[in-house]
């Protein structure tokens, strides 16, 4: 399946005392891949909460290999694992500018009907896109 990159300039804000990232920034990093690889395919979370589906996170797995450091750029790999059904996987890595892999990660998404609260399959419109990658 296709993927996405985006680069992150990592902030004073987003580190510990020694200068490195804090370990739970990595999951806002990979919503900002995943936003953004969605977005990249036509698919807006804000349209999808006015079209009432939510789409929230049930499974994150984090492996942490290297440390990024404060200034660093990062790269944010986001894949789509498989096409969806009522739930949706992606798999990342993150990587240095020296290409070095800092974290590999997976995460797994339902899509929630807002009126029910109740898992729903994936809207036409989404699937529609991701059949487009080809």
């Amino acid at each position: 399946m296709k993927f996405d990159e985006i680069q992150i300039r990592v902030r004073y804000g987003e580190t510990d005392q020694m200068g490195v990232v804090y370990h739970g920034n990595y999951a806002l990093y990979l919503e900002m891949g995943r936003i953004e690889w969605l977005r990249k395919q036509g698919i807006s979370y804000k349209s999808m909460e006015e079209n009432g589906i939510m789409l929230p996170v049930v499974s994150l797995n984090i492996n942490y290999k290297k440390s990024a450091g404060y200034d660093d750029l990062i790269n944010v790999k986001t894949q789509l694992k498989k096409t969806p059904t009522a739930k949706i996987e992606f798999d990342y890595e993150i990587s240095n500018e020296k290409g070095e892999i800092l974290t590999t990660a997976n995460t797994t998404l339902v899509f929630i009907d807002m009126k029910t609260n109740r898992p729903t399959r994936a809207p036409k419109y989404i699937l529609d896109a991701i059949e487009r990658l080809g």
